[in-house]
């Protein structure tokens, strides 16, 4: 798994390579801070889906929809137990038994 990084080191490095000079690469503030060129392109990419600039989820939104399909699934669950018991008590109440 890779290494995770403090929010705040993410946002002061997209805050750096958002305000570079026009001689300066993505790829040169990537090695500065010690990270991969892909990995600072997707935190700017992610930065721009959060701020609105580009179409995406945000994280928000992400962690949103995590508690919508867990809740989604207790809740499937829970029908499926009450289905099963609903099935064996009417089988209990037939007459001649």
């Amino acid at each position: 798994m890779p290494k995770s990084f403090p929010k705040e080191f993410r946002e002061d490095v997209v805050r750096v390579a958002r305000n570079r000079d026009s001689k300066t690469t993505l790829e040169e503030v990537a090695k500065d801070f010690g990270i991969h060129a892909a990995t600072l392109a997707g935190w700017l990419k992610k930065a721009d889906v959060e701020e609105g600039v580009k179409p995406g989820m945000t994280e928000d939104q992400a962690s949103e929809l995590r508690e919508l399909k867990r809740r989604n699934r207790l809740l499937e669950q829970e029908v499926e137990v009450l289905r099963r018991a609903a099935a064996y008590l009417s089988q209990a109440n037939l007459p001649g038994k």
